[in-house]
């Protein structure tokens, strides 16, 4: 029998149903970091590289993090043709390893054929995980201690552009927020080094405030203050301002008799 377009779809439904179901029921510590195990795995290469996403998991869990790394079950089997070369690639020993450690931790979903999963990794950054979470509130503060990352979780490791999803899962401007809010992009300087002990990875935070004026109350509940992004300045810094209410004409008259 030959697979239409609305067999994908329902399988697709189904397929991601079941993600949202065991993110939300299963027991265990929370997961505060969604990893794109593919973008990981190809960044700087052709072909998959297992090494680089137990250099983003390992360094990720120095930071106090708990990362799931989301990856299409395709890239899992011992051999699979690269779609983008049709090329055969193997898995090596060591990369045989890094994914049955993986697995076997519980820090590894396999995303099953004909399955996208760019749509699992987005929905695994705003999953409830009811159980686990147990209404924790998993978001760090921007004084945390330890020295997290400040913001949301669960929060988004990758470099994808998303460039396919702007227009077909949020409103423009909520979907800004989403990205702001949840993705941290990483680094992994080449320098011509492709050893497992001379690769390093750096990642850069997600903003702890949203890149969009914002109008919050003010203290004296009169107004609104306006906090507005400035481009020059770094980290959380806005400018600030304060248009005191304005007097009816009423009130001004009063207000000015003797």
């Amino acid at each position: 029998k030959k697979i239409g377009k609305e067999d994908d779809e329902k399988h697709g439904f189904k397929q991601l149903s079941n993600f949202s179901q065991w993110l939300d029921t299963r027991e265990g510590e929370p997961f505060t970091a969604i990893v794109d195990g593919a973008n990981i795995a190809y960044f700087g290469h052709a072909q998959v590289h297992y090494n680089q996403i137990k250099l983003a998991v390992d360094e990720l869990e120095k930071m106090g993090e708990r990362p799931l790394v989301i990856m299409p079950a395709k890239y899992t089997l011992p051999k699979f043709m690269l779609a983008r070369h049709r090329v055969l690639q193997m898995l090596t020993e060591a990369d045989l390893k890094i994914l049955d450690e993986l697995t076997s931790s519980g820090k590894m979903y396999k995303v099953p054929a004909r399955c996208l999963d760019d749509y699992y990794w987005m929905l695994g950054s705003v999953s409830n995980q009811t159980v686990a979470r147990a209404h924790v509130d998993l978001s760090v503060s921007i004084e945390d201690d330890d020295g997290r990352f400040p913001g949301l979780r669960p929060m988004l490791v990758t470099n994808d552009q998303m460039r396919d999803h702007k227009l077909d899962l949020l409103d423009p401007r909520e979907f800004r927020r989403w990205c702001s809010c949840h993705i941290v992009n990483y680094r992994i300087p080449k320098d011509g080094k492709f050893n497992d002990e001379d690769l390093t990875i750096s990642f850069i935070p997600a903003d702890f405030f949203s890149k969009e004026i914002q109008g919050n109350p003010h203290s004296t509940k009169d107004n609104l203050v306006w906090h507005i992004p400035v481009t020059e300045w770094e980290g959380a810094e806005r400018l600030c301002i304060w248009i005191p209410p304005q007097k009816s004409e009423v009130e001004q008259m009063t207000s000015d008799q003797p």
